[in-house]
């Protein structure tokens, strides 16, 4: 593949919508719901990943996972992100003294620059939803595989739920227009490419099981 893999909205996260971003998950009820049902899951999930010493959390966006990663005291933390802004967001938008127990790092998730085996758990939360290219995904999962030494928790969007049957649905009656960045993959198809990178699924857990798109994988390495 010529060069670094570039999606096509990751240039867009300068210091204004790093804020902007920050904020979207705190703005009103129905969104700051949501963001504790996203921690549920993460605390579930890195109980069923083993409570990983040392995580890689990428994309780390405005650092909102940080706290819940933090929650096991002897935890190394990386946090890391394609957007320097994103970082610098991060390190202001996080308590003080989480943000002191997390190395920030600028890198590309289709290009990890860390060497083989470097963590226990790459935590990669609201990321794969972007990436409609099969062939763009196999590289990412591929990196993941390479960089951590036993698990990757992953969250994407999955089919066979009501919420996914209704964008389908209003997708085919407006057409299917210009620009797209977030994609809806048959569970499947995401399942069969998360084997072929080398993994094998440890435990799927939904946000709201059969109504919501959202879905966490806890995979471990083969």
């Amino acid at each position: 593949m010529d060069g670094p893999i570039k999606l096509d909205f990751s240039e867009k996260y300068d210091d204004q919508h790093a804020q902007r971003y920050l904020r979207k998950h705190q703005d009103g009820v129905g969104r700051r719901l949501s963001h504790w049902r996203d921690e549920q899951l993460a605390r579930k999930a890195l109980a069923v990943a083993g409570e990983p010493g040392l995580v890689l959390d990428l994309p780390c966006g405005a650092g909102r996972f940080w706290p819940v990663l933090a929650e096991k005291a002897n935890r190394a933390i990386i946090g890391a992100d394609n957007s320097e802004a994103m970082l610098k967001v991060a390190a202001k938008a996080q308590p003080a003294d989480v943000v002191k127990r997390v190395k920030r790092l600028q890198t590309s998730a289709f290009d990890i620059e860390l060497p083989d085996n470097a963590v226990d758990c790459i935590f990669c939360m609201r990321l794969l939803h972007h990436i409609g290219d099969a062939e763009h995904r196999m590289t990412l999962l591929r990196e993941f595989e390479r960089v951590s030494r036993d698990s990757v928790i992953i969250s994407l969007w999955v089919d066979g739920n009501f919420k996914a049957w209704k964008r389908k649905r209003a997708e085919k009656q407006r057409g299917q227009e210009g620009y797209q960045n977030r994609f809806v993959l048959p569970a499947a198809t995401v399942e069969k490419e998360f084997e072929q990178a080398g993994f094998r699924i440890q435990e799927q857990l939904d946000f709201l099981p059969l109504y919501a798109m959202w879905r966490v994988y806890v995979l471990r390495k083969r």
